[in-house]
């Protein structure tokens, strides 16, 4: 069963763009992104996208 996540399409908040781009640099892979902003990976990857963000891939 898929992790349920309780912000469905909620706007995102500096705090949570700020960690997104934290994470990104630091390597950390889409599903672990996913859930220490409690997101889905599909809403990750769209803002990774939109900022230009590159999500390390699994090792």
């Amino acid at each position: 069963m898929k992790d349920r996540f309780e912000r469905h399409k909620q706007p995102w908040n500096s705090e949570e763009i700020q960690k997104l781009h934290a994470f990104a640099k630091k390597g950390m892979t889409l599903k672990a992104i996913s859930k220490a902003l409690t997101r889905s990976e599909e809403s990750i990857r769209k803002r990774a996208k939109q900022d230009k963000l590159k999500i390390a891939r699994k090792r």
